[in-house]
């Protein structure tokens, strides 16, 4: 990296929120009156725009967007706004974007980029399960388990995990034309209304003899826009799903349930998907339009990217849900006051009929005492705990009132969880890795004698 060039802890030092919020065309609004300050849009005629409004916290490094709780600093602000800002064009890079928005406001030129094009190939056939040689895991016969060991044991993924997904993976061997073959982990990829066919492979190799990464990708002519990877240990189908769970990779949906099984007993019935990487859009609507009364859990990576999709898979939510509201007169002004992108909840309140708006008035007025008592260092955690309750209390009241009002079932109204693995893990095979270790450090203090049953079998804390 130039020496001369500036990092997002520059950024983070030099800027401020305000800054990047004036430049996106918000203003101090000097008579909102409220504990934290206040920054609106105005329209062409100088009128405050109702319900676009965000609020700064006292140190002046995050801002926030009633009702929502998520801080967002300079950065995730513009990653997440990006239309506000002259430098945006379609399809560019959120870091990219960062880097051009902040280095303008601190008056640090940096150099233009040559544009590169890359030509895609014409010549790739679409996949065809013929084309490869497949090898499954029979939890019954222990001599098919055996090829699976090298591609499970550098993950920490033992056999009961395995035994729990064995339909939903394969080794699968392409036979090229020079006479060499590679035989990867395939996890099928599979097409949400269409489950029975295979659209493709993502692929994982071996772990290599130095210790280094192994090959990840799709198998060739793959429909990675559509199709991803479905699994559920009990064999439930999407259509049938009351929790789906959504990762990056096989690995890490695997990893979760390793992690997580123990603990939540129902947790076999689950869907688990990967997208093999960036969610697409129909990815994303083939999924949820399948699976439209469950519950979505989040899994995603915590790192740049995975939080990208995150939020792209969220406002995939909101649109279907949506979608599905009849304009009726008495509704049309409150939903068209709902941002792009945004949930039933986020439009303006002010157009609500009386009890809703004095119903979200009762979970506002619970949801700024809890980030003033977050924010002043000074109550006890159970103190605010209690507060959060009752903020979460006063937000379900007002939910389903705006339900009602929006004429939604309940089994329309798709709910969403965002799950993370603990810090500093970024996905959930680093944690899986790191209790493993941590377990065996331990081990070493205990007599042999005590080892599991499914530690003899596996060998992998040998």
């Amino acid at each position: 990296m130039n020496e001369n060039e500036l990092t997002y802890d520059d950024f983070l030092q030099r800027l401020t929120i305000q800054d990047v919020l004036i430049d996106a065309g918000y203003r101090l609004n000097r008579r909102d009156g409220l504990r934290y300050l206040s920054y609106v849009r105005t329209d062409s005629d100088g009128r405050r725009v109702r319900g676009d409004k965000f609020l700064v916290t006292p140190k002046g490094q995050c801002c926030f967007q009633p009702p929502l709780l998520r801080l967002y600093n300079i950065i995730s602000f513009i990653k997440e706004h990006p239309q506000f800002f002259a430098e945006y064009r379609a399809g560019m890079s959120g870091d990219r974007l960062v880097n051009l928005v902040c280095n303008r406001l601190l008056n640090h030129p940096i150099p233009d980029r040559e544009t590169r094009i890359i030509q895609p190939r014409r010549d790739t056939r679409p996949f065809n399960i013929e084309d490869y040689d497949i090898h499954r895991f029979d939890p019954q016969d222990r001599d098919t388990q055996k090829k699976f060991y090298f591609f499970f044991k550098h993950r920490g993924i033992d056999l009961y995990t395995q035994y729990a997904f064995h339909r939903d993976f394969c080794l699968a061997t392409r036979h090229r034309p020079d006479g060499l073959s590679y035989t990867n982990l395939a996890f099928p990829l599979r097409l949400p209304k269409e489950p029975e066919k295979i659209v493709g492979f993502e692929e994982r190799g071996r772990a290599r003899m130095d210790g280094s990464g192994s090959y990840k990708g799709k198998a060739e002519g793959s429909n990675s826009s559509a199709g991803l990877w479905i699994g559920s240990p009990a064999g439930t189908a999407l259509r049938d799903a009351t929790h789906v769970f959504w990762f990056e990779s096989g690995y890490d949906a695997m990893s979760y349930y390793q992690l997580h099984q123990k603990d939540n007993r129902d947790l076999w019935k689950a869907v688990f998907v990967s997208t093999g990487g960036t969610p697409t859009v129909e990815q994303m609507r083939g999924v949820i339009a399948c699976s439209r009364s469950a519950r979505q859990h989040i899994c995603f990576d915590t790192d740049t990217a995975g939080r990208e999709f995150t939020d792209n898979l969220k406002k995939e939510i909101h649109r279907t849900v949506k979608s599905g509201i009849e304009p009726t007169p008495e509704r049309k002004a409150y939903l068209g006051s709902i941002p792009a992108g945004g949930g039933i909840d986020s439009g303006d309140t002010d157009l609500l009929p009386d009890a809703l708006r004095s119903s979200y008035g009762k979970y506002e007025a619970a949801w700024e005492e809890v980030m003033s008592m977050r924010s002043s260092g000074l109550c006890h955690p159970d103190d605010i705990r209690e507060q959060e309750k009752l903020m979460n209390g006063h937000y379900r009241d007002f939910r389903n009132g705006l339900r009602d009002f929006l004429g939604l079932d309940e089994k329309d109204d798709t709910r969403f969880v965002r799950e993370e693995p603990k810090a500093p893990c970024k996905d959930w095979n680093d944690e899986l890795l790191a209790v493993i270790r941590k377990e065996a450090a331990a081990r070493e203090n205990r007599p042999r004698e005590e080892e599991t049953e499914q530690e003899r079998r596996t060998g992998y804390h040998r």
